[in-house]
């Protein structure tokens, strides 16, 4: 009886022992997931209602097993919402760690140099990925930058991270304005530098550009930058025609063929660059630009050069056919 005793001991032992191992093995074997994938976990779900939803898309082979191991190896903190990638083959305890870490997928939304609002608010809501109503945001008021969100994320949210990065820059950057920078307030730096930021494309050229219309304004005389006769036409997205006479002629608070100074406000959100370049400005005497024909600018002092410069632009352009 003592050694049938012992064996029932034995035996009892080895089920157990194997039903512990079958229990950790459970929790760190590999999962069904043949490819990898990503799985939402919604606001306000429990480890419970997650494990059911897991099941059910096949990111686990059981909830109720999940959920028991859980319990023992997955330690007290909670899940996070939102968007998460589960590599192939992931264990119970890997997922729990990605679900636990709060790691989401991130997207990204980027806004070139020198976009009008009007063009990032049309971009925003055609991310479907993304929640919610927005107005137009304020002319000037976003940085071009790519930005990070989740699924689900508001679109207010983005802006408003687009409108900080931009006031953080100007804070930034302010304090850098030297002698030769003609704009007497950070707004009047961003409608500067938006002007700047529609003239040219070329890093090489920002602080020339920015030089010239800084002459200008020391020498009272008219900017005469064209995107300023656009902006009022079509709020900065592109006219798609040759400027009329009337436009040019046209007088409101943004033509800079009409009036001297700078216009009331922004044409664009410009990028970190062309702020930089208003607020330091080149040493030149440069009053007048052109286009050179191979995507930069030609630049003069005196009206005399100008017109020649122009001329040359003409001639490439009836080349061309343009003209």
């Amino acid at each position: 009886m003592r050694r049938f005793g012992c064996l029932i001991l034995v035996v009892a032992a080895v089920i157990i022992g194997l039903v512990a191992g079958n229990f950790i093995y459970g929790w760190n074997a590999g999962g069904p997931l043949e490819q990898e994938r990503t799985f939402i976990v919604k606001p306000g779900s429990s480890l419970g209602m997650a494990a059911k939803a897991m099941e059910e898309e096949g990111v686990i082979k059981s909830a109720d097993a999940f959920i028991n191991r859980a319990k023992i190896f997955g330690g007290s903190e909670p899940i996070k919402a939102g968007e998460f990638v589960i590599p192939a083959g992931a264990s119970n305890a890997t997922i729990l760690d990605i679900l636990q870490g709060g790691k989401t997928v991130q997207r990204l939304i980027t806004i070139p140099e020198g976009t009008p609002s009007i063009i990032v608010h049309e971009k925003l809501m055609a991310e479907k990925l993304l929640t919610g109503d927005i107005p137009v945001p304020e002319e000037g008021s976003l940085l071009p930058d790519s930005y990070s969100f989740e699924r689900g994320e508001s679109r207010a949210a983005v802006v408003a991270r687009m409108q900080k990065a931009m006031k953080d820059t100007i804070a930034e950057l302010w304090p850098k304005k030297t002698a030769a920078s003609v704009v007497k307030t950070p707004e009047e730096a961003i409608i500067l530098a938006a002007i700047v930021e529609k003239e040219t494309a070329l890093a090489r050229e920002r602080r020339t550009v920015a030089a010239v219309y800084s002459n200008r304004i020391n020498r009272n005389m008219m900017l005469q930058a064209d995107p300023t006769i656009i902006y009022p036409i079509t709020k900065g997205k592109p006219l798609g025609r040759r400027i009329r006479q009337s436009e040019i002629a046209a007088v409101n608070d943004y033509n800079t063929y009409s009036m001297v100074g700078l216009p009331k406000g922004p044409i664009a959100n410009p990028g970190r660059a062309s702020i930089e370049a208003v607020l330091d400005p080149a040493d030149s005497d440069y009053l007048f630009f052109v286009a050179d024909g191979k995507g930069g600018h030609v630049f003069a002092k005196t009206l005399a050069e100008h017109n020649a410069n122009v001329e040359k632009w003409f001639a490439i352009r009836r080349e061309r056919g343009e003209m």
